[in-house]
């Protein structure tokens, strides 16, 4: 493809960005499933503040029904899985038709576990459908700077979920060295000092998890 727009990064950008955040934040969900059918304590209070979104819930038998499903929830892993699709619909020609339908697949399956007896079934479908696309772009996507921008996206929102939920540092420090050069090469703006200092702040002795959500939030 030729020159990108200003309008088609930030399309880019925002696909990776969404993609990824229905993965984490679904893999973390399912993983919590089983413990919030048969726990006392509603532990789902602790998943909203680790994710930063709102309790407007009230109980956990409210949060397992509308957290994953309830589309007019701006934080629900739905309306995020919704966002990347409308990204993907218009970048149809920059990512091609293959890769756009396993953002499709996941919505379909989505739907499917919203009216499941056992969703994690269908939501294990989704996590593997938005795997295939990260696949699928890769090896269909000819331009190099399409690929990157959307890995940048990717990047960035992953570091931010997994500073909020105080991972370990190699995992961290993993993901931040994957995007140095990711974003060195994308082509966009970027803050090179914020960069730097995101490394250093990985290093340091004692991590301080708020500072790297600020500071990768700011770097483009």
């Amino acid at each position: 493809m030729g020159i990108i727009s200003i309008g088609q990064t930030n399309q880019l950008f925002w696909l990776g960005r969404y993609s990824e955040r229905v993965y984490t934040t679904l893999r973390l969900y399912s993983n919590r499933f089983d413990m919030m059918i048969d726990e006392i304590a509603d532990s789902y209070m602790e998943f909203c503040r680790l994710v930063d979104i709102p309790d407007i819930y009230g109980s956990k038998e409210v949060f397992r029904e509308k957290y994953p499903f309830d589309e007019e929830n701006p934080d629900s892993i739905m309306s995020n899985l919704n966002r990347a699709y409308d990204n993907a619909i218009v970048l149809r020609e920059e990512i091609g038709s293959e890769t756009l339908s396993y953002i499709q697949l996941a919505i379909y399956e989505m739907n499917r576990a919203r009216i499941s007896k056992a969703p994690l079934i269908e939501m294990q479908r989704v996590m593997d459908n938005l795997l295939a696309f990260w696949g699928i772009a890769d090896d269909s996507i000819d331009s190099e700077q399409v690929r990157d921008i959307i890995k940048v996206g990717k990047r960035i929102e992953r570091i931010d979920l997994y500073a909020r939920l105080g991972v370990e540092r190699k995992e961290l420090d993993r993901e931040i060295s994957r995007l140095l050069p990711r974003i060195k090469k994308s082509g966009m703006e970027y803050d090179e000092e914020k960069l730097q200092h995101l490394k250093a702040l990985v290093l340091m002795p004692e991590i301080d998890y708020y500072e790297i959500v600020r500071e990768v939030e700011s770097v483009l």
